[in-house]
């Protein structure tokens, strides 16, 4: 049976990783570009915060240099894309390939770093309320951005780039924008996730991808939002379902599952939501 504190760890930890939902959502939703990078991003925002935090730097901060770190990646991978005409898939690739060594480098040639004993911004006792007030802020910043005339160009592009050229937006550098937030998203996500381990480690974003469009796909089916404020909060709603659904099919036990399982539960996962989405969508 699920304890109390399982089903809140779950919330939390599906809280943080709204955050990296709404990152892929960006890209794969709203400018329609398919960008792999964020394995490598969410490893390297858990990986520049453990560093800075572990050579006493406010975890504020960390989490601060994290997110640009995060934009940076996904600005190299739009210029990849944009102005050396690599496709979105392989410059994605590219660069979370590279990121790994950059990674290693960063967290100086270890591939882990423990800072429990450090402080960071889930120091205080009031760990989920922290949570829930850094995820409630980003997600209203981001509905805000998303209808200013920064997002409505975002949305253009990934609605019909044709028509958004012809009304005088730059597709380049929208695009470029977009992956570049997106990243930046992701590897917050990452920082966070790391400060709420209390530890880093090199192969923590492995997956990201997939965690992140199950949480966007579940969001979107389950609660069917048409408007695109609702459905940034449907992002975070997902996550935290998908997160419940881990735990309850970790607790499996007359099934003989465990964590080993982890991996192929989530693809299970994956493969039934994107199954029922196709047929409501044929419905």
């Amino acid at each position: 049976m699920i304890a109390i504190q399982e089903i809140l760890t779950s919330i939390d930890v599906g809280l943080i990783f709204g955050i990296v939902a709404i990152g892929i959502y960006l890209t794969f939703r709203t400018i329609n570009f398919a960008d792999l990078t964020c394995d490598g991003s969410f490893a390297l925002g858990a990986s520049v915060s453990a560093t800075l935090i572990v050579n006493g730097a406010n975890p504020y901060l960390a989490s601060i240099i994290s997110l640009i770190s995060g934009g940076i990646a996904g600005l190299l991978t739009g210029i990849l894309n944009i102005k050396f005409k690599i496709a979105d898939l392989l410059s994605g690739i590219i660069i979370a390939f590279m990121l790994y060594s950059v990674n290693l480098r960063i967290m100086g040639n270890s591939p882990n770093i423990t800072f429990a004993e450090s402080d960071s911004i889930f120091a205080s006792s009031c760990v989920s309320f922290t949570i829930f007030s850094i995820i409630l802020c980003l997600t209203l910043i981001i509905v805000y951005l998303l209808f200013s005339r920064f997002g409505l160009r975002l949305r253009a592009i990934g609605y019909n780039k044709q028509f958004a050229a012809i009304s005088g937006i730059n597709i380049n550098s929208m695009t470029i924008a977009g992956v570049s937030s997106s990243n930046a998203l992701i590897a917050l996500g990452g920082s966070l996730f790391s400060q709420y381990q209390g530890f880093c480690d090199i192969s923590q974003g492995f997956g990201t991808l997939v965690i992140g469009l199950t949480s966007v796909v579940i969001g979107e089916k389950i609660f069917s939002f048409k408007k695109e404020p609702l459905l940034i909060f449907s992002c975070v709603l997902g996550s935290i379902l998908y997160r419940i659904f881990i735990n309850v099919a970790l607790h499996g036990n007359s099934l003989g599952i465990g964590t080993q399982d982890l991996n192929l539960i989530t693809g299970l996962i994956t493969i039934v939501a994107m199954l029922i989405r196709k047929k409501y969508k044929n419905a």
